[in-house]
């Protein structure tokens, strides 16, 4: 099978029109999960799928499973996954590309007649983003038992829609039970999201691990009064107290070397009306870095800035951990395969770290995790502007053809199904 390989054209052509759904003028990609326009991609992911002689299962948190059956159909599948549902201005690889990467694996062996003597499966998991319902990878930790089904079904975005009702909605409110499945090994290919690719000049990135990665929320509680009479001396305007946080929170992500990072990016202000001045602020912030020793460090120079804020303001800060995973390591024998089917395809590879999450992370809870990353230009991500060059895309598609058949075995190929 040392000559087999995916169809460029076909799995370019698929990610394009997976980009129409949801498509925003700057070029992007809006589907929320959940959404009619997530709902939307699902449903054309589930026609190609069955198209191509899978079995499609959906579980009761959305999560979707499309098979193709092996020779041994009793051995646990060989199983490739992503999403779907995008940020609010996402592009059109982010989580999407490894879906359809998967796809374009069952049909490269669906046209050239290859029997697998395991079965293999495509997985779309559930609010991977997180844009939409916290925490992230919502669908993937709910299949590994982090949270219970009833949590991630309970959980309500900014209108107050369950994640019980928006799946109900678009008719993705599964019958199967959440994690009732043996996974014999995981493969998940994504685009980088940095620039370290791209400046090395390689075309495949095999994930050994991740970086350690804290998500926090930080109250801060003012006094709300009149924006006018209020003399400025006198004031507790958590707004203020709140922007002098998230000064602190770039400090500390800045501070602990080129490893270190932190995040600040979602806010919510009481009462938010012209003519108050704030009296409530809850800050989402994150902070990661690839040492847990140094991670450790960085949690508590934020909860002493925090505590000399409170002091110099007279106001409360207080700062709540919510998530937390990492730093993890993923399978060193998949790790392997990775690296032998980029070797065999001469495409340029490197050993890296990830620092975003992806639902690879939690799959290392249940079974052999693998991971691999294609350049995106400029290193930019979570923007509609994103970008990976096609002949990356197929680089990592046909990786990924290369180590799932290996770790799936062959029983016979070319007719063997049809004669």
């Amino acid at each position: 099978m040392r000559n087999l390989s995916i169809d460029a054209e076909r799995l370019w052509s698929a990610l394009m029109e997976m980009g129409r759904i949801g498509a925003t003028p700057a070029g992007g990609s809006r589907r929320l999960a959940l959404s009619r326009e997530d709902g939307e991609a699902r449903d054309l992911f589930v026609r190609w799928a069955k198209e191509a002689g899978c079995a499609v299962t959906v579980d009761r948190v959305g999560n979707i499973f499309a098979r193709r059956a092996g020779a041994d159909d009793s051995r646990p599948p060989v199983c490739i996954g992503s999403h779907l549902d995008t940020v609010p201005t996402g592009g059109k690889f982010d989580g999407v590309f490894g879906v359809i990467a998967g796809l374009e694996v069952l049909r490269t062996l669906d046209d050239a007649d290859v029997r697998t003597r395991a079965p293999m499966e495509v997985i779309v998991w559930t609010n991977e983003e997180g844009a939409r319902y916290s925490p992230v990878t919502l669908g993937s930790l709910a299949f590994v038992g982090a949270h219970s089904v009833d949590y991630a079904l309970d959980r309500v975005d900014a209108d107050g829609i369950s994640v019980r009702e928006a799946l109900t909605e678009i008719g993705y409110d599964g019958p199967a039970e959440v994690g009732d499945r043996e996974i014999g090994a995981y493969f998940e290919a994504h685009n980088e999201q940095g620039p370290l690719l791209e400046e090395s000049g390689n075309t495949i990135g095999v994930v050994t691990g991740s970086h350690a990665s804290r998500y926090f929320v930080i109250s801060v509680q003012g006094m709300a009064a009149h924006v006018g009479p209020t003399p400025m001396a006198g004031r507790k305007d958590a707004m203020v107290g709140a922007a002098r946080a998230v000064l602190e929170v770039n400090r500390v992500g800045n501070a602990y070397g080129p490893d270190g990072r932190s995040n600040a990016p979602h806010i919510e202000v009481w009462p938010n009306v012209r003519g108050v001045i704030p009296d409530a602020v809850r800050v989402s912030c994150d902070l990661r870095h690839r040492e847990q020793a140094a991670i450790d460090e960085m949690e508590e120079d934020l909860r002493s800035a925090l505590t000399r804020l409170g002091d110099e303001l007279d106001m409360g800060f207080e700062l709540e951990p919510y998530f937390a995973w990492g730093p993890m390591s993923f399978d060193p024998e998949l790790a392997e395969l990775l690296r032998a089917a980029a070797d065999e395809l001469g495409y340029g590879r490197q050993d890296l770290r990830i620092i975003a999450g992806h639902d690879a992370v939690p799959m290392t809870e249940v079974t052999r995790s693998g991971l691999i990353l294609i350049p995106s230009r400029d290193g930019l991500s979570h923007n509609e502007a994103e970008y990976s060059a096609p002949e990356h895309v197929a680089a990592g598609a046909n990786v990924l053809l290369r180590a799932a058949l290996a770790e799936a075995g062959i029983v016979a190929d070319r007719h063997s199904r049809r004669t």
